[in-house]
């Protein structure tokens, strides 16, 4: 008996491959990130005026940095095996548990949280400026897309938060506690957060370590195109998903809570890609959008591992936040950043490097091995 044939809806959809084509810079594009540099320079600005110290216009306060290694699975079907993921193996790297806003505020300010991860020790081809590197670059938020789809509309939000930096506290704290209960009607109605209300201090009071983290915009993945996602999956952090953290007295909450669970504790995160099928779905220049989940899963394709340690401490800062600069330009060609928003990502992030070199007389390179502490 011969067997009954596949409804052709249910076979696999096979990835869209990379080809530079598949990026569509607008006309006016680079005097939009000529604007976002000057915004983001006065943010740095500002800050290192009213506190003496350079500090990152975006994601300027630090809540976790830890040490630790990237493992890439093996047998991984062909589509998935590309560029560092390629063929198994055991990196080192740096992760930076982050907050949003380029200047330092207190937590009860609840807003999007960011996980930069730099992998240590990795060859091959490279991006332009980082010819001379070993490491690769993931720069993630814990949301699946940007909170604006193209450059000139994230030029328009930054104009706007660069006129409130340093400035109010109290306000953008009242402005939380607004956004909260919003936010909470909005994904009970919607099953979903809105993107923008958690920007405007509408992010859940929950535990850091529990997030699922997203690179938002796309990237080469060797021969194809891909988004990235870093999502717990050791019981103790798995059990974090969500799980309540009154910040309201608790300035540096998120902190003392990632120092607390590492003081005891190791972690495991699965890294996951998601491939692009199909280009009208799954734009490269709106980061806006959300790729469905139903036509190409997030599957998985590599191990972060972290042994107990210190969670934060100033030494750690110093090292990472003040000697370290973290940019999705840092990596292979095969990882290549795409799309607008990843476009204008470069010079913004290099201006941002060289303002906190300068004015804080430190050395910012690329480690070129496993970064231990000390501490």
């Amino acid at each position: 008996m011969n067997a009954p044939s596949k409804d052709p809806k249910d076979r696999p959809v096979a990835p869209i491959r990379f080809s530079p084509g598949v990026e569509r810079p607008v006309v006016d594009e680079a005097a939009t990130i000529t604007g976002l540099i000057a915004s983001m320079r006065y943010i740095a600005e500002t800050t290192f005026a009213d506190g003496g110290h350079a500090i990152r216009p975006v994601h300027a306060k630090s809540h976790g940095i830890l040490e630790g290694y990237l493992e890439v699975d093996a047998g991984l079907p062909s589509e998935f095996a590309q560029g560092l993921f390629a063929k198994p193996g055991r990196y080192p790297l740096v992760m930076r548990f982050s907050t949003i806003p380029g200047d330092i505020l207190e937590d009860s300010v609840s807003v999007p949280r960011g996980l930069a991860i730099k992998v240590i020790g990795v060859e091959g081809e490279r991006l332009e400026g980082s010819e001379q590197d070993v490491t690769q670059d993931f720069l993630l938020i814990n949301g699946p897309a940007f909170s604006a789809p193209t450059p000139k509309k994230f030029l328009s939000g930054v104009r706007l938060l660069a006129g409130t930096t340093d400035r109010v506290q109290w306000l953008k704290k009242l402005l939380s506690a607004t956004m909260r209960p919003l936010q909470r009607i909005i994904v009970a109605t919607t099953g979903h957060a809105n993107v923008t209300v958690a920007t405007l201090g509408g992010q859940p009071e929950t535990h850091i370590l529990g997030e699922t983290f997203y690179s938002q915009a796309a990237l080469r993945f060797g021969d194809f195109i891909a988004k990235i996602a870093v999502a717990p999956v050791s019981a103790k952090l798995a059990a974090l998903k969500q799980a309540p953290l009154n910040l309201n007295r608790a300035p540096n909450g998120l902190r003392d809570a990632v120092v607390a669970f590492f003081k005891t504790n190791g972690g495991e995160w699965e890294v996951r890609a998601q491939l692009c099928t199909d280009l009208a779905l799954m734009p490269i220049e709106d980061a806006s959008v959300v790729w469905p989940e139903d036509k190409s899963p997030y599957r998985p394709i590599a191990r972060i591992k972290v042994q107990p340690q210190t969670g934060w401490s100033e030494t750690r800062s110093s090292r990472v936040d003040d000697a370290m600069s973290f940019s999705p330009w840092h990596g292979l060609d095969a990882h290549r950043p795409l799309g607008g928003i990843m476009r204008s990502r470069r010079q913004v992030y290099e201006m941002a490097k060289r303002f906190r070199a300068e004015k804080n007389g430190r050395i910012i390179e690329e480690p070129r091995e496993m970064v231990t502490f000390g501490d």
